[in-house]
């Protein structure tokens, strides 16, 4: 994105199934390559995800792709961690479903679990690839608001990879590494949750975001102008970071 270039929020088309199992492949690679990376005194490192520190947060997205491949596995995560919503002070199913997967891989070596990202990332971008559309339009979901009542495609076709996204963003930023960063593949994704971070609030706004990811971006006319980085600005929105004006409007990730 340029960052000197306005885009009017509303002209941006958001991410297709098809666009979005692309973008997936590259994500899931620039992940491995990030782990790869790792020291031994990273993995232990706090991450802005309370009560995770590194190897807790690879360890979730590790789960995750485990689920994404079988249906069962899916929903026998959701039931195992349905007990430990109330030991951690969980509102959400998913947050005791996170909770097993960190747990079930807390006692692997690192080396095994990057080798069951390696082994599963992409298995489970092809079985979401092969999700029938009858079924992922499925309004089944029901998520925190602004973001409301979904269809099963909100999370299988862009949520997953948005959210390796953003946790290759906290491993980034707990390690203080750059984090791999281009304007197409990068710039897109934060492009895309600009767009649906606009139409969930309604509020004029410019918001001219810096760095690879960045660019300009502008909703209605007479709000306020808002300038940070792309990183600081999906932190804020997601409730890594607190936002005032305009960025007081959460969207989760």
């Amino acid at each position: 994105m340029n960052p000197t270039a306005a885009t009017d929020v509303t002209t941006i088309e958001r991410i297709s199934h098809d666009e979005a199992m692309a973008i997936t492949r590259v994500e899931n690679r620039k992940f491995l390559e990030q782990l790869h990376s790792l020291d031994t005194h990273d993995w232990s490192r706090p991450t802005a995800c309370d009560r995770w520190d590194v190897r807790a947060v690879a360890a979730h997205v590790v789960g995750g792709a485990a689920g994404q491949i079988s249906p069962r596995e899916f929903l026998r995560q959701v039931r195992a961690g349905r007990p430990l919503m109330e030991q951690i002070g969980a509102q959400y199913w998913w947050d005791g479903m996170n909770e097993i997967q960190v747990r079930e891989r807390s006692t692997l070596p690192t080396a095994d679990l990057i080798a069951e990202w390696e082994r599963n990332a992409e298995r489970a971008r092809a079985a979401r690839t092969r999700m029938p559309r009858l079924i992922t339009r499925l309004p089944l979901l029901n998520l925190p608001a602004p973001v409301g009542r979904q269809p099963l495609a909100y999370l299988f076709d862009i949520g997953f990879t948005r959210d390796v996204w953003a946790h290759r963003m906290d491993i980034a930023a707990a390690t203080d590494r750059p984090m791999d960063l281009d304007p197409a593949h990068d710039g897109r994704i934060v492009a895309d949750i600009v767009a649906e971070w606009a139409a969930t609030h309604g509020e004029p706004f410019v918001v001219e975001l810096t760095g690879p990811a960045g660019g300009t971006y502008t909703s209605g006319s007479g709000g306020e102008t808002v300038s940070l980085d792309a990183l600081d600005l999906v932190a804020v929105l997601s409730g890594r970071a607190q936002g005032e004006g305009v960025l007081r409007n959460t969207l989760p990730l």
